[in-house]
């Protein structure tokens, strides 16, 4: 049994008694609606002992369940064991919503709570909807966690930075000027703005708030009479201060927010993002919110400019140098036998990237799963759960790094010695799928779910599949997870466009086997204008080599070896360059050989 996570669920019920509340529902979410948190709001991982990225917590009196989704179904089970919370599989058929859950183990009359800083309106609407058929009540100002969690973590105070105009591309003050251009266009005088990544995006400022993505915790009023940022003022130095206001933005106190909306007057129209404001600021708005759909700051900043574009593509090579050194080093310590885990992958990744010029972060923690460990597919190795690696099996390594100029995300899976036939050809069917992606050609306007099967089709025709998402939106010095497109079986309405970056990783994993993913970057870009309109496609961004020796070439069309071929001597010419020493050289070299030679 996990006595702390237990008493901690006890306290927290005996709280829900007071308040005369049958049950809670703790989001992963903070009152910016991003997917990555900082300590402070991670109110769900403290309570349940569950440290992944995605998933929801309701406790009531005699029970408790977590909703996650596929990347986290093998940890889930782990870390809940023995704290007497139920997974609960999100998106399998079988697996009830919350909502359902909820009906099924209250009765009519009795409150369900939540916190409405930590959810939108129209998530709100869809329980209050639910739940109300059965005649339960949903209050939302459940705000109790501070009771319990006597050393919560404060608000962050790191202070913010200014990312320079010369790896931006362009100005804070223009960029305000297009949003605001956009709002018009919409019929609303003003823009408000939560998400954090949009935020730093449109001011050019960063901050180390959040884990590995460099944000920094504010709110952003745009209008054209006032522009300011919500911000703790312990966050702003002397220098900052005087940079926002050279943009034309003033800053106040991040808790000032609440009632400067409040004060608005009745008649102004203020642009929102439904879909990412919390329920209790819009309804602080009430009739002044126009809801505009994904917003302006979202739409502009997924599109990287010329500026951007060359440092991503710098960044690149430094990322890859570090990869190759890497590598090289996980195959000595395999050849002398010097004792490596899963965590000394993570260091050593870590100390070969910080080793480049512009390194600021890792942009994740890094994923290195050996063996069954791999098919953990957002696993991270601690003290206890750390495998030692030995000259067999899959290692299967995803990560990423922060660069002033740009953000990198790879996965390599890596043979650790003689790999099997079966290895070969669960590594050669998902390689086949990176390769169908990466050479996709597809009119302007399409939505990644019509992309997705082009990247599972070979594992389909053998009754394997993955859950997760193929491919994911990547930011500039920023989220290594950015919207609004992305590539996945569920229909996002997105389109991809010229300019936007996207992972292309398709992956196969077999519990207590093995796990293998493939992630390049690619960048879509215009192909071929036809009578039929414009046509789009992607260029590769990431270079590293993928394991020669795990490629069956008997299941491979010569198109496809032709496709490794050309990525392997791209990435030889512009990493050659950049190495330090023959050894590196020649190990690149046999790397990147042509898969029959």
């Amino acid at each position: 049994m996990n006595t702390q996570i237990t008493q901690r669920l006890a306290a927290f019920r005996a709280l829900l008694k007071e308040r005369g509340v049958a049950a809670a529902i703790i989001p992963q979410a903070d009152p910016h609606q991003g997917e990555y948190l900082a300590p402070h709001w991670q109110v769900r991982r403290w309570l349940s002992g569950f440290t992944g990225s995605a998933g929801d917590l309701v406790v009531t009196a005699d029970k408790a369940a977590l909703w996650t989704d596929s990347r986290y179904f093998l940890q889930a089970a782990e870390q809940l064991e023995g704290t007497g919370i139920e997974l609960m599989k999100d998106g399998l058929a079988d697996t009830p919503s919350i909502a359902d859950f909820l009906c099924e183990n209250l009765h009519a009359g009795e409150k369900a709570g939540l916190d409405g800083m930590l959810f939108t309106s129209a998530q709100v609407d869809s329980l209050k909807k639910a739940l109300g058929a059965k005649g339960i009540d949903l209050i939302t100002d459940l705000d109790i966690i501070d009771s319990i969690w006597l050393d919560r973590p404060a608000l962050p105070d790191g202070k913010i930075f200014v990312h320079e105009t010369k790896y931006a591309g362009k100005t804070a003050s223009d960029k305000v000027t297009e949003i605001l251009a956009d709002a018009a266009s919409k019929g609303a005088d003003a823009v408000f703005e939560c998400m954090l990544d949009n935020i730093a995006w449109t001011l050019n400022i960063r901050c180390n708030d959040v884990n590995h993505t460099p944000v920094a915790t504010a709110f952003l009023y745009l209008s054209q009479g006032e522009k300011v940022l919500f911000i703790d003022p312990a966050k702003l130095t002397d220098e900052t201060v005087a940079y926002l206001a050279s943009q034309g933005i003033t800053a106040k106190p991040y808790g000032d927010v609440k009632a400067f909306l409040g004060s608005l007057p009745a008649d102004i129209h203020v642009l929102v993002d439904g879909a990412h404001t919390a329920m209790e600021l819009l309804g602080i708005l009430g009739q002044r919110a126009v809801e505009g759909g994904i917003s302006a700051a979202a739409r502009f900043k997924s599109v990287k400019n010329d500026t951007q574009l060359a440092g991503v593509r710098a960044a690149m090579i430094r990322d890859g140098v570090a990869m190759v050194r890497s590598i090289m080093e996980i195959e000595r310590r395999m050849a002398d036998g010097t004792p490596t885990g899963e965590l000394d992958i993570s260091e050593i990744l870590r100390r070969h990237r910080a080793a480049g010029e512009l390194f600021f972060d890792e942009s994740f923690g890094t994923i290195a799963g050996y063996g069954p460990h791999g098919a953990i597919v957002h696993y991270e190795a601690t003290e206890a759960s750390s495998s030692t690696l030995r000259p067999e099996g899959l290692l299967l390594i995803d990560s990423g790094a922060q660069y002033l100029d740009g953000t990198t995300d790879i996965t390599r899976t890596i043979a650790l010695g003689t790999p099997t036939e079966s290895e070969k050809t669960d590594f050669t069917l998902v390689m086949k799928g990176h390769i169908a992606l990466a050479q996709a050609i597809f009119p302007a306007g399409t939505r990644g779910a019509q992309l997705d099967a082009l990247a599972r089709q070979f594992l389909w025709k053998h009754g394997l599949s993955y859950l997760h998402g193929t491919g994911h939106g990547v930011g500039h010095f920023l989220s290594v997870h950015e919207g609004p497109h992305s590539i996945r079986l569920n229909y996002v309405d997105a389109p991809l466009l010229p300019g936007s970056i996207t992972s292309n990783e398709p992956g196969l994993y077999r519990e207590n086997v093995h796990g293998i993913r493939c992630e390049n970057l690619v960048l879509c870009r215009p192909e071929i204008t036809t009578d039929f309109g414009e046509f789009l496609g992607f260029e590769t961004l990431t270079l590293c080599p993928f394991d020669r020796s795990l490629f069956d070439l008997s299941i491979m069309t010569d198109e496809e070896i032709a496709w490794v071929d050309t990525y392997h001597a791209t990435v030889a010419e512009r990493l050659m360059p950049a190495l330090a020493t023959e050894e590196e050289r020649t190990w690149l070299a046999a790397a990147t050989k042509p898969l029959k030679a």
